[in-house]
């Protein structure tokens, strides 16, 4: 994955943006689709066209993501940083949060395909899983 890191705090992000945030922060939705989940795991899929996102969402459980597809994503992260990033088909990333750590972010695909991931959450990881709601628009 290569990547281009923007860390320029929230105050410059749009209105939107913003809004969209403050709503989700506790947001456990963090795929377009949950396609199975048992009491150890929950496997996700994202799907995006070109121009379509993900809002934001918050990541407590370890878990990992695959890139099913190539294609280019920006994100917004809660600590300002604004993330653009170019991923290759099979390309996979691990992620392990301490107690009470946790990331929050967005997706937005901004290539000229559709992106495509599975993502899996373990559920016996250091913090409970979130409730798994309606993201906001």
């Amino acid at each position: 994955m290569a990547t281009s890191v923007a860390k320029t705090g929230r105050v410059v992000w749009p209105d939107s943006i913003q809004k969209e945030f403050d709503i989700n922060e506790f947001n456990g939705r963090v795929g377009t689709r949950l396609l199975s989940e048992t009491e150890r795991v929950r496997v996700w899929e994202i799907r995006l066209a070109p121009g379509e996102r993900i809002g934001f969402h918050r990541h407590v459980l370890d878990y990992f993501w695959t890139a099913v597809t190539p294609g280019r994503a920006r994100s917004y992260a809660e600590d300002g940083t604004i993330v653009e990033a170019v991923y290759s088909a099979g390309e996979t990333r691990h992620f392990v949060y301490g107690k009470g750590e946790y990331k929050i972010h967005d997706l937005k695909n901004v290539g000229d395909a559709d992106l495509w991931f599975t993502t899996v959450e373990f559920l016996d990881s250091a913090n409970a899983p979130l409730k798994i709601g309606n993201q906001s628009p």
